[in-house]
């Protein structure tokens, strides 16, 4: 794979015709980027997304930065001072840790956002009333649903906010009986192209950038708040590389949603609240509340196999083998009776001796957490625990494995 000196944010764009965002990247204005979006184009008001759109491009970066981290970054989109650049760094040092742990790249000093001493960045802040309205980002788990009802429950005007679509989100959508913004995204062929060549890959951090894209709709259509479904479980990491903890979910974790927070306050609305409603909670508690929502067990799904960018995507909601399945099975196993457990997963993960080196890793008794969003090992034990107690389990290899321990 060809070395390239440089990353480029070129341009962002929004046709308020079409509704279309064109995000334009670039290695040393040679190899060319171009991610397409479209929001809904009624109600749009131009003069409040500009800051948002910049943002937003900033986010979309990491995915292409990444195919060769290039020492130099240049911005021509839009001018950063200090205190941006620094938030920047920030997010795609911690945004991009398992990505450089898998490929084994020293980040030491790595990301270098350029500062513009010489230009004021000029912010439009906004000046539209309060409208009550609130923005719920959802990704067809059990997180999202806890959230939404939560919400309902307080007599909040909810708008849900998903990207792409997708026939699982669909049923999830229809059974909340809320309004859904869809926003369509199209990633370039020249990036799969590179990917095939050799290009590095990995993680991205992928909740900062739908953060973004929500910041994005919010301030196009006119949201007073954004309101995740991000837990307290987020905040820990996986691994330690190079002195820094590696933590999969950073852009989930409490540090990430307080300087997001800072940052929209300060560069695009004083006035918009991005927050996480979950943020108190541990995984094992939403499980909690989760199950007392059986109108969503049919229709939700934790398994990101069914949400791939490229290639086949799952015939059922659950895999059954991977680390969110087997973790959220363990969840679901501590709230829920045998039968209805089974009924949701179509199958007893427990059942399956081929999981336990996962639940090993889960448990904190082998290796390191899995990269995937899941809890602590302290809140897997405690399931565990409280699945032993119930004792529906305990004839299944795992809870064998997990009692003979």
């Amino acid at each position: 794979m060809k070395s390239y000196n440089s990353f480029i944010f070129d341009s962002c764009t929004f046709d308020p015709e079409t509704g279309e965002i064109h995000l334009v990247y670039s290695l040393d204005d040679d190899v060319q980027f171009t991610e397409v979006l479209e929001i809904p184009t009624e109600g749009i008001r131009l003069n409040a997304i500009e800051q948002a759109l910049f943002t937003l491009h900033i986010a979309g970066g990491a995915s292409y930065y990444k195919t060769c981290c290039p020492k130099q970054i240049e911005v021509r989109s839009g001018i950063l001072n200090k205190d941006q650049a620094a938030f920047w760094n920030m997010v795609y040092e911690n945004g991009l840790g398992e990505f450089f742990f898998e490929n084994q790249i020293d980040f030491t000093g790595l990301i270098h956002f350029p500062i513009n001493e010489l230009e004021t960045p000029v912010f439009h802040q906004s000046d539209r009333p309060s409208n009550g309205k609130v923005l719920v980002p959802i990704g067809g788990g059990k997180d999202s649903t806890v959230t939404i009802e939560k919400l309902r429950a307080e007599g909040r005007n909810i708008t849900l906010l998903r990207m792409g679509g997708h026939p699982l989100i669909d049923d999830l959508v229809s059974v909340t009986g809320l309004p859904c913004i869809t926003v369509k995204r199209k990633l370039p062929r020249k990036l799969f192209e590179m990917n095939e060549q050799g290009a590095l890959n990995g993680h991205i951090p992928i909740t900062a950038y739908l953060s973004c894209l929500a910041v994005v709709v919010a301030e196009a259509i006119g949201f007073d708040e954004i309101i995740m479904s991000n837990e307290k479980s987020a905040n820990e990491g996986n691994v330690e590389y190079l002195g820094k903890q590696i933590n999969h979910q950073w852009s989930k974790s409490e540090e990430f949603e307080t300087a997001f927070d800072g940052y929209i306050k300060k560069y695009i609305n004083e006035n918009l609240k991005y927050f996480s409603k979950l943020r108190s909670f541990t995984e094992l508690e939403i499980a909690g509340e989760f199950a007392k929502l059986p109108h969503y067990f049919a229709c939700t799904t934790s398994c990101n196999k069914n949400w791939k960018v490229a290639g086949e995507h799952l015939q059922e909601r659950w895999c059954g083998t991977c680390p969110k399945c087997t973790f959220v099975f363990a969840l679901m196993a501590a709230h829920l009776k045998r039968d209805t457990v089974e009924k949701i997963f179509e199958k007893n993960i427990f059942e399956d001796s081929s999981t336990i080196p996962l639940y090993k890793q889960l448990l904190g008794l082998e290796g390191f957490k899995p990269f995937e969003c899941v809890g602590t090992p302290e809140e897997t034990t405690q399931a565990f625990e409280m699945i032993k107690e119930r004792g529906e389990f305990n004839d299944t290899p795992v809870m064998q494995m997990y009692r003979d321990r």
